[in-house]
């Protein structure tokens, strides 16, 4: 049975305190969920503080939703509250509904049920099939999927990648059910440690270690798909956690999550599927769509450059519930 449509309220607050003044800020936010097939914002407001010199609202260059922030004044401590509503639908792949597993399902991490996977993915096309499409040559280019198969700040595209994902990426194995089978193999071996990694960390550096946060798995995972000449992008988001049975539902214990999409071509022009390599599953209705790019570096929620300022502490907390706990909050609804 598939999940129902689901609506969340989310926040998301950011604090910059710093150690002296900053006389002028510029700041780009993407804060603003994405309107997506399977998702639409219902409400959406940011506040800043102190009140901003100037602003502006426009897309990147990847369609995401941006305000641009100038502060010319001197402040020592900048607060950003993003507050929305929004509408997710289930969007697994085609054929999700059925539970029967793949012939070779991937072994469940101790403790851990095996999953059931989407019929969907062996039916697939086969990968080397995709890298050819993909290839340069004298046939029409896929200038929207192209984009996403070469390096980017964060992303290597390298023999170690390739080495690693070949395991999975086995002569004529249908690209799904591959990509499902590198994702299965980074949930397996890797740690999740948020002490192991800064995000200035090499990926060859999480490779060689196997430790990270979801940050890391995501660029661990695309950089295995582009080094196989596959296109992939990363998709910042949020993620509904629930609390221990009994326990309320604490404010700013979430978190902003990253997981991957892969380009997968068919006749009606292709499609992306989303992995989410972090907690080994297809995201639907409990994965939140904000923006999406190369890597983390295209879609940072909130980057930006000061004068003055020296040293600073950050606090970021995200809240996501959805509006049925919410309570007698008044949320304008359509």
């Amino acid at each position: 049975m598939r999940s129902p449509t689901a609506r969340y309220h989310v926040l998301h607050e950011t604090i910059y305190d710093y150690d002296s003044p900053v006389s002028l800020s510029r700041q780009l936010l993407h804060l603003t969920p994405r309107d997506c097939p399977w998702q639409r914002c219902l409400t959406h407001q940011i506040s800043v503080s102190p009140a901003v010199t100037a602003t502006r609202e426009r897309r990147d260059s990847f369609g995401n939703p941006v305000r641009e922030l100038a502060i010319e004044f001197s402040h020592d401590r900048l607060a950003v509250r993003a507050e929305s509503t929004i509408e997710v639908w289930p969007h697994l792949p085609v054929d999700a509904t059925r539970t029967d597993l793949l012939a070779n399902p991937a072994r469940p991490a101790p403790g851990r049920p095996a999953r059931a996977w989407p019929g969907y993915l062996h039916t697939s096309p086969a990968w080397e099939n995709v890298r050819e499409a993909l290839a340069y040559g004298s046939r029409p280019v896929l200038l929207d999927a192209g984009r996403f198969q070469f390096q980017s700040p964060h992303v290597r595209v390298k023999h170690e990648f390739a080495s690693y994902a070949g395991q999975c990426f086995t002569p004529q194995r249908p690209i799904l059910e591959a990509v499902q089978a590198l994702m299965s193999c980074i949930y397996d071996e890797f740690e999740f440690d948020s002490e192991a990694t800064t995000v200035a960390t090499p990926v060859l550096e999480v490779l060689a270690n196997k430790r990270g946060v979801c940050q890391d798995f995501a660029h661990l995972m695309l950089s295995c798909l582009r080094s196989q000449g596959l296109a992939a992008r990363y998709v910042s988001g949020y993620l509904l956690t629930r609390p221990p049975p009994g326990q309320p539902r604490m404010v700013g214990a979430d978190a902003s999550h990253a997981w991957v999409s892969v380009y997968c071509p068919e006749l009606e022009g292709g499609r992306w599927v989303d992995f989410d390599p972090t907690n080994n599953l297809l995201p639907d209705t409990q994965h939140i769509t904000l923006a999406w790019g190369r890597d983390f570096a295209d879609v940072s929620p909130l980057r930006g450059v000061i004068l003055g300022g020296g040293a600073h502490e950050l606090d970021v907390a995200v809240t996501v519930t959805p509006v049925a706990e919410v309570g007698n909050q008044a949320l304008s609804l359509p």
